[in-house]
């Protein structure tokens, strides 16, 4: 389940990020802690191992520390090079959801351009709205584990969504593409039907529908070409290699010596590399963080919570095109009706806005 603490950081304080730190579902600390423990597990077997060495097998072991220690530094490895990585990343996961096929602006121009209480203007707008839906769950189930996991094969598709008909006219059609568009094209047809029987009133009505069905279907499109064509890989190794080597070099190089043979910078013996660890968390953390958002369609903590999205649109595009379709209180005069100059009450918790000046603009007292 998506991890949400907008509420707890609503309001800047004393301490307001640092209380998210002692959080352990969907912290960097539960996606990096593996890691973490085989690197301290490997750094402390070279410690230990030092110790239990012959003098002079420390000394090779030492030539070889002080060597490794010249590349721990990034001007060598480019490790920094993770956080473009991480924004490429982060870009593409702002993307992605962004791109999720919403049916709310499809169900509104339905429900107010698809007339008729009867049976068949119900029919005809109900349809409408679980073909677009359909076809958004045809193409979650190509990209998201969740949604495949639920709907394991068509039949399950069809429980829910598609009558007998419909499954044999989808299954009858042969290509070697996925076929989450079809339901659309049902849509369109059944959109250009709707109007050739007046339920549809005017062309102007038709297009609104038809401009409504692209901007859905271009989302869809867009979702499925992001989970088709992801950051390159070589991309993704280089900056793979580039952190795991500079930290391979770590285990060996940040030893800490003896001091007596006063090696640079090995004048204390600290048994600890907390610096090091820091180092670790950071990058290592990045490049979990990354590979986290490269792809939010999982069952990651973060991950889009896919199947509750689809129970929410199937829902509400039918509520909105059959529960409240002309389902209207009376109109009447507001309260205000009889005054010219009025506002809206305020509690007292937030009376104190009211004695606030309005804005006007930068320069409108100078």
């Amino acid at each position: 389940m998506t991890v949400s603490y907008t509420l707890e950081v609503a309001n800047a304080r004393f301490g307001g990020f640092s209380k998210l730190l002692f959080r352990w579902k969907g912290s960097i600390y539960r996606l990096l802690y593996k890691e973490l423990l085989v690197f301290c597990g490997v750094y402390l077997f070279f410690s230990l191992l030092y110790f239990m060495l012959t003098p002079k097998q420390q000394d090779v072991f030492e030539r070889v520390a002080l060597y490794c220690d010249q590349f721990t530094n990034t001007n060598f490895i480019p490790v920094l090079f993770v956080l473009f990585y991480v924004t490429m990343a982060f870009n593409r996961w702002w993307g992605q959801y962004t791109s999720f096929p919403l049916p709310d602006n499809l169900m509104m121009v339905v429900s107010g351009n698809v007339h008729g209480s009867d049976e068949r203007g119900r029919l005809l707008r109900r349809t409408l709205m679980r073909y677009a839906n359909l076809s958004s769950v045809l193409l979650l189930r190509s990209i998201s584990t969740r949604v495949h996991k639920r709907f394991p094969t068509l039949d399950h598709i069809a429980e829910a969504f598609m009558t007998s008909h419909e499954l044999t006219l989808f299954e009858s059609l042969h290509s070697d593409f996925n076929k989450y568009w079809m339901p659309l094209t049902w849509f369109s047809n059944l959109a250009s039907q709707a109007r050739e029987e007046g339920r549809v009133r005017d062309d102007i009505a038709l297009r609104l529908l038809m401009d409504e069905l692209n901007n859905y279907r271009a989302k869809c499109s867009l979702l499925f070409h992001y989970d088709w064509i992801s950051i390159p890989l070589v991309y993704t190794q280089v900056v793979t290699i580039a952190v795991y080597s500079f930290f391979a070099f770590c285990v060996i190089g940040r030893q800490f010596l003896n001091p007596e043979k006063g090696y640079k910078d090995h004048r204390i013996d600290m048994y600890v590399p907390v610096f090091t660890l820091l180092q670790f968390f950071f990058y290592a953390g990045w490049l979990k963080v990354g590979e986290l958002i490269i792809n939010p369609f999982g069952e990651d903590d973060d991950d889009f919570e896919t199947n509750q999205l689809i129970d929410r649109n199937i829902q509400v595009s039918m509520l909105a095109v059959d529960d409240m379709y002309q389902k209207l209180a009376p109109i009447v005069k507001d309260k205000h009706w009889a005054q010219r100059h009025f506002s809206v009450n305020y509690t007292l918790s937030t009376a104190a806005e009211i004695l606030r000046p309005a804005f006007k603009g930068s320069t409108f007292d100078m």
